[in-house]
């Protein structure tokens, strides 16, 4: 009895205290740390090793590296955390309903991981970025002619966009690599979408 007493404080020893003192960060991530004393801590762990405090620190993986955010029928609407959306319902200026899919290549400030953690949460993709790249999708699309988005003037709605959504995203620590379209496609009136739960 007492054999497998010890066994199971040992087990608990390695398991929750010794696992508890370090962080490891793999390449392409860093680490926030979250101290019931302090808050977020405004430093950010690079990748390797470090220690915390067990049962007092808790700490969070982010992503460094370019994030590709899909808008195409293949993403699962269920998934609210998933990055990604599905396609984009607008109506071009000159009344056409449309169907937009592409890719939004995205990457968070590395300063300002914290303050993202802080201020918004690990569900950032759900409160800021689907909201605001469908917003500003269908306020692009509504400025051009069907026939100009389609073949025309693709690039410069490509490029008017990425402007657009840097403008929102920079100053909240999510940096716009690119924005590519992929398939804009006219959608029937008879269809009715609703665009808020897109």
């Amino acid at each position: 009895m007492a054999e497998s007493l010890d066994k199971i404080m040992y087990s608990f020893v390695v398991e929750d205290v010794l696992k508890g003192l370090f962080i490891y960060v793999p390449p392409g991530y860093v680490a926030c740390v979250y101290d019931l004393g302090r808050g977020v801590l405004k430093k950010v762990l690079t990748p390797g090793l470090h220690l915390k405090i067990p049962f007092w620190q808790k700490a969070k993986l982010f992503n460094t590296q370019t994030l590709e955010y899909s808008v195409s029928r293949k993403f699962d609407a269920e998934n609210v955390q998933g990055m990604g959306d599905v396609p984009i319902v607008a109506q071009t200026a000159d009344g056409k309903r449309i169907s937009v899919e592409g890719t939004v290549l995205l990457r968070l400030d590395v300063n300002q991981i914290p303050t993202i953690w802080q201020n918004i949460g690990d569900d950032f993709v759900a409160k800021i970025v689907r909201p605001t790249i469908r917003s500003r999708m269908r306020m692009i699309a509504s400025r051009y002619n069907h026939q100009d988005i389609v073949s025309i003037r693709r690039d410069a709605v490509e490029v008017e966009t990425k402007n657009e959504l840097e403008r929102i995203f920079y100053p909240r620590g999510i940096f716009v690599e690119n924005v590519l379209l992929s398939e804009i496609n006219q959608v029937s009136d008879e269809v009715r979408v609703d665009e808020d739960a897109e």
